[in-house]
C-alpha cells in the first residue's frame, strides 16, 4: 500500500497486538502517515514491562518506514483518573499515567494523549482541574521530554474537558508548557456543542481555542464523524462522512494550515472478522480505515471541493463500511474496541 505524503498527518489509532512494533505495519498497511497505539493494555493497571527486542524493533521500524515521532500520538489508559479527589485512587492513576510516560519514552515518542479526568461528583471542576495540573507538574519532573496532551470530552456526567476554557484552567496550572498540549477530537466537540459543520463554524471554534487555551497548544486532532447531534453530549463516534458531521466538516479542517503537519488520528468504527478471533481486527476493518485515509488525503490542502465530489467520495466510505459491516461486527476506533461509555466513572 502506498503512504501519502500530504503535508497533513492522517492515520487510524492501530493495533499493537504481538508487540507495540507491529503497529507500524499496520499503520503503513492503510497508507497512513501519522498513527495512534496503546503503549500497554488500556484495561488495566499494571502490564508486562515492554520487551527490549520490541522497542528495538519498534525503533528500526520507524526508521524504515519513514515514521516521525511528532506523527504518533499514543493513547493512555481508559483507567486514569487524575481529577479523583480520593488521593489514594488518584494516586493509583498517577502511577499508571507516568508508567505510560516512561514508556513513550522507552520507544523514543514525543507525545502522549489521555483523557483529563472526572470529579466523580464530589470535588468542584476547579478543584479537580488543580489535582489533574497538579499531577502533570509531578509526572513533568519523574520524566525528561514527552509532551502531555489533553482530550477535549463530550461533556457528560462529571468528566472534566468538555470545554476549552476547562482545558485552558489545567494548562494555566502547569510549570513547564512546553510539554502540555491538547488534542481536539471533532465528535466530543461536536457533542459538547461546538458547531464545526461549516467553515464559518470552524473558524469561530479555534478563535474561541486560540482565547481559551492557545493554538500554540495543539499538538494533535481525532478526526470522528458523530452519530450524536450537536450538543448531545454523547460520545459515539462514527465513520468519517457518515455521522451528523459530514465530509464537508472534515474537508475544512483538513485544509486549513493550523492543522498541517498534527498528527490526525482516526477513531472510527471498525469492522472485525466474525469468529473466535473477532478481538483482532481483520481485513475488512483495514479497508474501512484504507479508504478513509484515502478520502482525507484527497481533502488536504485543497479548498474548494464541489457538492459533487463530496457525495462521491461519501458514497465511496459507504460502500466499503456497507461490505465491511455484511462480514463482521461493528467495533468502535483505538484498536477495534467497543464502545465506552463516557459517563462511566472511572476510579
Amino acid at each position: 500500500m502506498t503512504r501519502f505524503s500530504s503535508n497533513w498527518k492522517v492515520g487510524p489509532h492501530v493495533s499493537a497486538a504481538g508487540g507495540v512494533e507491529n503497529t507500524i505495519v499496520n499503520a503503513a498497511s492503510v497508507g497512513a502517515n501519522a498513527f495512534a497505539l496503546f503503549v500497554k493494555s488500556q484495561r488495566k493497571w499494571s502490564s508486562p514491562a515492554l520487551k527490549e527486542s520490541s522497542v528495538i524493533a519498534f525503533k528500526a521500524r520507524m526508521k524504515t518506514f519513514g515514521y516521525s515521532a511528532s506523527h504518533i500520538l499514543p493513547h493512555g489508559s481508559y483507567l486514569i483518573n487524575l481529577g479523583n479527589p480520593d488521593g489514594t485512587k488518584r494516586e493509583q492513576s498517577y502511577e499508571c499515567f507516568v508508567d505510560d510516560l516512561k514508556r513513550c519514552e522507552q520507544l523514543g515518542l514525543q507525545l502522549y494523549n489521555f483523557h483529563p479526568g472526572s470529579t466523580v461528583g464530589v470535588a468542584t471542576k476547579e478543584e479537580s482541574l488543580s489535582l489533574i495540573a497538579d499531577c502533570i507538574n509531578r509526572a513533568h519532573k519523574e520524566t525528561e521530554s514527552v509532551v502531555v496532551v489533553l482530550e477535549n470530552m463530550a461533556g457528560s456526567g462529571n468528566v472534566i474537558g468538555s470545554t476549552f476554557a476547562e482545558l485552558g484552567g489545567i494548562i494555566a496550572q502547569i510549570d513547564n508548557k512546553a510539554r502540555v498540549g491538547v488534542c481536539l477530537d471533532t465528535c466530543h466537540m461536536f457533542a459538547a456543542g461546538y458547531d464545526i459543520r461549516t467553515k464559518e463554524g470552524w473558524n469561530e471554534t479555534m478563535t474561541e481555542f486560540e482565547r481559551d487555551v492557545g493554538i500554540q497548544y495543539l499538538r494533535g486532532m481525532h478526526l470522528n464523524d458523530s452519530k450524536g447531534t450537536l450538543g448531545s453530549k454523547k460520545d459515539r463516534h462514527q465513520n468519517i462522512g457518515l455521522g451528523e458531521l459530514g465530509l464537508a466538516a472534515f474537508a475544512h479542517i483538513v485544509a486549513d494550515p493550523r492543522t498541517r503537519g498534527l498528527p490526525l488520528v482516526l477513531e472510527t468504527p471498525a469492522y472485525d472478522e466474525p469468529g473466535p478471533s473477532a478481538a483482532r481486527l481483520g481485513k475488512q476493518g483495514m479497508d474501512v480505515w484504507r479508504k478513509e485515509v484515502e478520502v482525507l488525503n484527497r481533502l488536504a490542502g485543497e479548498e474548494g471541493v464541489g457538492v459533487e465530489r463530496m457525495e462521491e467520495w461519501t458514497g465511496e466510505i459507504r460502500e466499503v463500511v456497507g461490505r465491511a459491516s455484511e462480514r463482521g461486527a461493528r467495533c468502535e476506533g483505538e484498536e477495534g474496541r467497543w464502545a465506552r461509555e463516557e459517563t462511566e466513572e472511572r476510579p
